[in-house]
């Protein structure tokens, strides 16, 4: 892991309120380029609202979110996604009726510099630009191990191949930062471990941080270098995975008394 110098992304006493009741409160966050870090709690704890304030599906109630030591208040969803942050999500969310191809295509459009004028009359500069996108969608359905897939349409794909190709697409948008929701979510064992080297390769090969919300605790402990850990909204542990797994106030929100 490269020098850590400052944080990637630091969250600062962020809080958001749905009415009278607070989701997440006084969080504070830390992660470091090229570290790949876990978000746990029991189910209800806040983890994907908190996501969801990263990327700004929600807009915090209170505190401060830095990426790329900017703040990000009154930021779009898009306008965070091409600031760097990316995301994948619980439940599968393809375009089931297009190709492989074209699904990572749709994340490198986010980039997309020719003009609409260009795309109306199929100028010359489209045309270079599309076959750009396409070799670089072809190069990296490679890296992902999913170039044989590239005709196939994304919902006939087995589901691990589905769950690697929601990962491709996001890195299709150039993060600096990617969330994983659930990942693993509804793999068979051997998935998963193959999940786990694919998390490590994107992390070498992309030199990108990554922060993953995940129940499968083998998961978690296996690849991630830190780990922060909610209950009902708020902040219960961090530390090394050893040292949460040890912890027993980690224990008892899992277990109960």
């Amino acid at each position: 892991m490269s020098e850590k110098k400052t944080p990637v992304l630091e969250v600062k006493e962020l809080g958001i309120d749905f009415g009278g009741l607070t989701a997440v409160n006084d969080l504070d966050m830390s992660i470091y380029n090229e570290e790949i870090v876990g978000l746990i709690g029991p189910n209800g704890a806040g983890k994907t609202t908190v996501f969801n304030l990263l990327t700004k599906v929600y807009t915090p109630t209170r505190g401060n979110i830095f990426f790329d030591g900017k703040d990000t208040a009154g930021k779009t969803v898009v306008e965070i996604n091409k600031a760097g942050i990316a995301r994948t999500f619980q439940n599968i969310r393809l375009f089931d009726n297009l190709t492989v191809l074209d699904n990572v295509k749709t994340g490198y459009h986010n980039n997309i510099k020719y003009s609409p004028v260009s795309a109306v009359f199929r100028t010359p500069g489209y045309y270079a630009k599309e076959r750009e996108i396409e070799g670089k969608s072809r190069e990296l359905l490679e890296i992902m191990e999913l170039g044989q897939y590239a005709d196939v349409t994304a919902g006939n794909l087995p589901y691990g191949a589905q769950r690697r190709l929601e990962i491709a697409r996001a890195m299709a948008t150039e993060p600096k930062l990617l969330l994983l929701d659930e990942p693993a979510a509804g793999m068979n064992p051997q998935e998963t471990e193959d999940l786990m080297r694919m998390i490590r390769f994107v992390r070498d090969h992309f030199k990108i941080a990554i922060l993953l919300i995940e129940h499968d605790m083998q998961l978690v402990m296996g690849i991630c270098e830190r780990i922060y850990v909610l209950n009902y909204g708020m902040l219960l542990a961090e530390g090394l995975p050893a040292e949460i797994q040890a912890n027993p106030e980690v224990i008892k929100a899992y277990l109960g008394d």
